[in-house]
């Protein structure tokens, strides 16, 4: 309904969820899905926007509050998906730092309830009963004052004055205010301490007057958190928020008796025991879930494979996303070691590396995975595929002891088959992640996607969180000398169901990436120790496109050749050269290694399966030679940087 403020409430969420746990935002991130930006004007129905605008005002909401909070955002997406259209999917996300020592989490009866920030309006009256409705030809009429009115300057002081609070230790909780308002962070914090709560609406400070009672206490307004206080650290509090211009009202207490007392100039306007609140009627569902009939196109193995190549470099998916990534600040704070876009040639590094401590070499990696497509054919294995790629494009940079957060977005659960695929999907995070011992942290989930183009495809990021030891280790993606071999790690499958090869030939498949738990481990371990030993110069993991794009991508953001050899290639019963090059199989990497460490890599990976496919070379050109010897693809840099650049750096 308005793709500015949409987006930009959505980062000052994710930031203030991260306040509401004491810690300091460091950075952010954002993954975005949207309809196909030539989508033709006639066939929008009534009420839905189109995709370039939607898509102008998200990135533009996203960057407009970040940059003005100073808070870089340093890794992302962005996908185009005809269900997007309807349904414009905008993941933002938050990583924030805390001393544990400072935690605070020990509210009592007694302790005062304090409101900070922005001022309370009708902006964001149903906000998240409205994020959870199918959209109609209406929605924008009847549910405008759904969405938040952003001020990112204001969050910015709420958020030096919490900092400032929690160093000093003056407060014993706090969290924001979110989905619901008032009514979600007084009941859950009372709920939280076995407490009930008493709040006299009046003190809350209004944007303007009239709100009703059941306004006030609704209102997702922005830029507003809530603490519980010690009487007697009060006036420090109340200090801190003037000197930084913040408005800080006390508006009730915490108390013994645990039920719920909401009053407005001191008429009763509501008597509620906290267990009516937090011990709703359960919910029961008919989930069903078929396997949907599809079947593998048949046509013979395309002549120009340079062709396809550069076709696929300049797909919306694949296609170089920097001119969207240069309008964020992804160096704000000095602290970002890896980033999104690498090199002279602004390369796509697989995820982003901050140093966030200075007395330490430890950095944290922020990588996401995310494959809808798949997700069209088969929810197990698209949940899974998304783990496994978060895994590797953190690990092909140096990360390990990693964790993972999960962000669903669905069509109605009510609709047994929608539900279904959900169930799918969430079984297989529970598998992997248990298989892979990467604990889910965090995450959401967003459901009823549905508006009159149909639902929106099952989709699910899964966001990897790891640890570097040492940010100096850093791997980037660009190949770096002449003369250095090129080793595979990984086999490659006949999976190009979903695949971006496929969607050029108009087509799906059937058959979808799977993930071979055990290879996929070993994968994982060797390539950590491999860089922990300095034995490679570049990493990439291979993901859309497959060997081919991951190739294109390396070279022309390194400014060397590559001459590859596909009879080299590990590979299942593959006999054609295109499904070599664009097969999607997990769990893979392009590695490139000095000949001096080549014996110790190659030791290394004694037992694994790996090979080396190549070399880099002073030519500036992507070479191929095929299963018969003969050169398959035979492309300059020019030609690939142009063809990766070209489909959005026009604008839109």
């Amino acid at each position: 309904m308005e793709p500015f403020g949409g987006a930009a409430t959505g980062v000052g969420g994710v930031i203030r969820d991260v306040l509401g746990v004491w810690a300091d935002p460091i950075a952010c991130t954002d993954v975005l899905g949207f309809g196909p930006l030539n989508y033709e004007y006639n066939k929008l129905p009534a009420g839905v926007k189109h995709p370039k605008y939607v898509y102008m005002g998200v990135t533009a909401g996203i960057g407009a509050y970040g940059n003005n909070m100073g808070i870089p955002t340093v890794n992302g997406a962005i996908y185009f998906d005809d269900s997007y259209t309807g349904n414009v999917t905008v993941y933002c996300g938050c990583i924030g730092l805390l001393p544990l020592k400072k935690f605070r989490r020990n509210a009592k009866p007694g302790h005062i309830i304090l409101l900070a920030g922005g001022k309370t309006g009708r902006d964001g009256i149903h906000g998240v009963t409205f994020a959870s409705a199918e959209l109609t030809e209406k929605s924008e009429e009847v549910s405008r004052p759904a969405v938040q009115i952003a001020d990112p300057i204001e969050e910015e002081k709420l958020k030096r004055a919490i900092i400032e609070i929690r160093d000093r230790e003056l407060a014993s909780a706090i969290t924001d205010l979110g989905g619901g308002g008032l009514s979600s962070a007084v009941g859950e914090t009372a709920k939280r301490f076995n407490c009930g709560a008493k709040v006299e609406l009046e003190t809350v400070p209004l944007k303007h007057h009239g709100l009703t009672p059941w306004e006030i206490y609704i209102s997702e307004s922005q830029e507003r958190m809530l603490l519980t206080v010690p009487p007697e650290n009060l006036e420090k509090i109340l200090e801190i928020f003037e000197k930084e211009n913040v408005k800080a009202t006390a508006i009730g207490k915490l108390t013994s008796e645990q039920r719920l007392h909401l009053s407005y100039q001191s008429e009763k306007v509501a008597d509620m025991d906290m267990a009516f609140l937090f011990e709703p009627p359960e919910s029961v569902k008919t989930a069903t879930y078929e396997n949907a009939e599809f079947e593998e196109p048949a046509f013979p193995e395309p002549e120009n494979l340079t062709g396809i190549l550069l076709q696929l470099l300049s797909s919306p998916n694949i296609t170089s996303k920097e001119s969207v990534v240069r309008t964020y600040d992804h160096e704000v704070k000095g602290n970002t070691a890896l980033k999104p876009l690498q090199g002279k040639y602004g390369g796509p590094n697989d995820a982003a590396v901050i140093k966030p401590l200075e007395n330490s070499w430890k950095g944290i990696v922020i990588s996401c995975g995310m494959n809808p497509n798949y997700g069209k054919i088969d929810a197990y294995w698209m949940a899974a595929s998304a783990i496994d790629e978060a895994l590797r494009n953190n690990i092909a940079v140096g990360g390990r002891r990693i964790a993972l957060l999960d962000n669903f977005t669905w069509g109605n659960p009510e609709k047994p088959e929608r539900l279904g695929s959900l169930v799918r999907a969430c079984e297989a995070c529970y598998d992997f992640a248990t298989a892979f011992k990467t604990p889910f942290i965090s995450g959401k989930d967003s459901l009823f996607n549905e508006s009159p183009l149909g639902p929106v495809t099952p989709t699910l990021l899964i966001t990897a969180l790891g640890v570097i030891p040492d940010i100096r280790l850093t791997t980037s993606m660009d190949i770096k000398t002449p003369d250095n071999s090129l080793y595979i790690v990984g086999q490659t499958f006949k999976e190009l169901g979903g695949s971006e090869y496929y969607k050029l030939k108009r087509d799906i498949g059937k058959t979808v990436p799977k993930v071979r738990v055990a290879q996929a481990k070993n994968n994982f371990r060797t390539v950590t120790e491999a860089i922990d030993l300095g034995f490679v110069r570049a990493c990439h993991d291979l993901s859309e496109g497959g060997l081919a794009v991951t190739a294109a991508e390396m070279a022309l953001a390194g400014g060397y050749g590559m001459k590859l050899n596909l009879k080299k290639m590990p590979s299942k019963a593959i006999n054609r050269n295109d499904f070599l090059l664009f097969s999607e199989s997990n769990s893979r990497f392009l590695m490139e290694v000095p000949e001096k460490t080549k014996k110790d890599f190659e030791a290394l990976m004694k037992g694994k399966v790996y090979a080396e496919i190549g070399r880099v070379t002073k030519n500036p050109k992507l070479t191929v030679n095929g299963l018969d010897g003969t050169v398959v693809v035979n492309a300059s840099l020019t030609d690939l940087r142009r063809s990766w650049k070209e489909t959005l750096s026009s604008g839109v």
